[in-house]
């Protein structure tokens, strides 16, 4: 099993355990490929939901950019929800758990096609 299969699985679990959902595991392995080398720092594979600046990347970068979204109130709400979902005291929220359960809420699978 390659590094990056690993990664995908141990992201399955978070989906299932954490955030009581069944990931699509095509969808969840062309999320985690979407996220780059960044899966592979332990630094960046994380979210630091507590940081400002962090949840902005996550709005800028993610939401605005990639998934084409325009910029509104409701997109700072779907992160939040997001986080709450994966459980705020939990510490490793995995960059690609978020961007997929963002991805779902958003209805935007098609980005991923």
């Amino acid at each position: 099993m390659s590094k990056r299969e690993e990664l995908i699985e141990k992201y399955a679990a978070d989906l299932k355990d954490k955030c009581g959902v069944t990931p699509n595991m095509d969808l969840l392995t062309k999320v985690t490929i979407g996220c780059g080398p960044a899966v592979y720092n332990q630094d960046a594979s994380t979210i630091a939901g507590s940081q400002k600046s962090e949840l902005d990347t996550v709005k800028n970068n993610f939401l605005i950019k990639k998934l084409g979204l325009k910029d509104s109130p409701e997109l700072d709400t779907a992160i939040d929800e997001a986080l709450e979902k994966y459980g705020k005291s939990n510490k490793h929220k995995y960059r690609a758990v978020v961007y997929y359960l963002l991805t779902v809420h958003f209805k935007k699978e098609s980005v991923y096609k």
